[in-house]
């Protein structure tokens, strides 16, 4: 089971392009939802209030299972922005990031070639200008338990050599951690088996 991904540590520098006296501006943005695309774009459009166009794509999710995507042409003709934009998160193999591409119009129009090939080669600027970094996709689970049950539920997090989040030792104790992917059902029946010990997957 694949469970690692690839994305951008932090937001890539502003990278140029220019073709026929039109610029285009990239920017790549690592993002963890929709809602937090729009905070970038906002910010752009303050930046550059005077171009014509902010074209965009994003992928978001960690596993084929749960990917959203969209792209957006913002009023170049149909195809010839966002799609191009958005085939080179493809082509890079990397989710959770915002491409942004702010077009200045040079007076001459390129047509619809030479706009993907622009909007194309400005993501692929955006990308190349950024540390693309590999990260395990997680799972967290949650673990209930009685004070008497502590040094069972240890020895197991030691173990497993569990990545422990948070943790509430009282009466009854709470603990969270976090395990990758692949090794998680191996860390579910080891604390499933103790006895009065109960297991919750925090990410269902």
């Amino acid at each position: 089971m694949k469970d690692t991904y690839r994305t951008i540590a932090k937001a890539s520098s502003e990278v140029l392009f220019k073709d026929k006296n039109s610029k285009f501006f990239g920017y790549a943005f690592p993002v963890k939802s929709e809602e937090g695309t729009k905070s970038h774009l906002e910010d752009l459009k303050k930046q550059h209030h005077q171009a014509g166009h902010f074209c965009y794509a994003y992928q978001i999710g960690k596993s084929e299972d749960d990917l959203i995507y969209r792209a957006n042409d913002d009023g170049e003709p149909n195809n010839s922005a966002g799609m191009p934009i958005y085939g080179q998160l493809q082509s890079f193999d990397v989710t959770n990031i915002l491409i942004v591409v702010v077009r200045y119009f040079g007076g001459t129009k390129l047509g619809v070639s030479g706009l993907i090939n622009a909007y194309k080669t400005t993501a692929q600027l955006a990308l190349e200008n950024s540390k693309i970094v590999k990260r395990t996709i997680n799972i967290i689970y949650k673990v209930s338990f009685d004070y008497k049950n502590m040094n069972n539920v240890m020895r197991v997090v030691k173990e497993k050599n569990l990545k422990v989040i948070e943790q509430k030792f009282e009466l009854s104790c709470n603990l969270i951690f976090s395990v990758r992917q692949k090794e998680a059902n191996s860390a579910f029946e080891a604390f499933d088996r103790i006895y009065e010990v109960t297991i919750k997957n925090l990410n269902d």
